[in-house]
């Protein structure tokens, strides 16, 4: 199976997880389906779950391969959920590359195309940007761009009201702003660090004694997330006189891209992977 989106840190993904033949998987993230394939490949059955329904192809081609082995629920990973505990679960954060470089969605300034950039279903990014006050949209430049002139970008955005890429692209006139602009817009339209904070705070409990759930992220606002919230769970619980008593999971080794996979895939060469593995059996007083 070929796909037009590199995985990135898989490898190191799998040297986490270790023999996962007959293991259940989530893929809480499936994309174009590469961590779901690989997994597949090494004998695990996996249950991927993604909001963008363009995905649906990739699904269908691992399900007519590998039958029962493999679901695929078209549902935000916000939703995660399974009626049985998992001996994994896995996200591979951000945008794929197959998202920008298809241009109808409108996610790139490389390309003309309508303001889009939705991952799922409702309003596209030039709706968001109708209906936000410049104030709003302000602070949604700073949060989740780190827009310098934040005030004097969303002003003139509010005033112009594009509908297409390159209409928005043509209102900042410091280049270094774009993507940043591009960013902070995408991630405030799909809700992505919201529904990353609800899928951490879920994931945990779906998680079978040694489980372990693992987060690939590429900027800084995912990763200052994932990293809060695997510290807050490996933390020691119970009285704070007594620190020597174990929280319920423990931080596993952090991984950054090498230079070979840097070298094939430029794409990661942001990318953290961060994990934690449930603990068997928790001491009591």
């Amino acid at each position: 199976m070929t796909t037009p989106h590199i995985s990135v840190l898989l490898d190191k993904v799998i040297e986490i997880l270790g023999d996962i033949n007959g293991k259940t998987i989530i893929d809480a993230t499936f994309g174009a389906g590469g961590y779901s394939h690989r997994f597949l490949e090494l004998g695990a059955n996996v249950i991927a779950f993604d909001r963008d329904p363009s995905v649906q192809k990739f699904a269908d081609i691992l399900s007519k391969k590998y039958l029962a082995r493999f679901q695929f629920i078209n549902s935000s990973f916000s939703n995660i959920d399974n009626p049985a505990l998992v001996d994994a679960i896995v996200f591979d954060l951000g945008i794929s590359s197959m998202q920008i470089d298809t241009p109808e969605r409108g996610f790139s300034w490389r390309f003309d195309a309508l303001l889009d950039m939705r991952m799922g279903v409702g309003i596209t990014a030039a709706e968001l940007i109708k209906n936000t006050t410049a104030s709003e949209l302000a602070k949604i430049l700073k949060s989740y761009g780190d827009v310098k002139k934040a005030g004097i970008i969303a002003r003139a955005i509010k005033t112009a009201l594009p509908e297409t890429t390159f209409q928005l692209k043509d209102l900042i006139h410091n280049p270094k702003d774009i993507a940043p602009v591009f960013q902070a817009i995408r991630i405030a339209l799909n809700e992505e660090m919201d529904e990353l904070e609800q899928a951490l705070s879920a994931a945990p409990n779906l998680l079978a004694p040694n489980g372990i759930c693992a987060a690939v992220t590429f900027h800084s606002l995912e990763d200052r997330i994932v990293k809060q919230k695997f510290r807050e769970l490996t933390t020691p619980i119970g009285d704070p006189r007594f620190p020597t008593q174990p929280a319920a999971f423990l931080p596993l080794k952090t991984y950054r891209p090498d230079t070979v996979e840097l070298e094939t895939n430029p794409r990661a060469r942001s990318a953290h992977l961060r994990a934690i593995k449930r603990v068997a059996k928790i001491a009591k007083n």
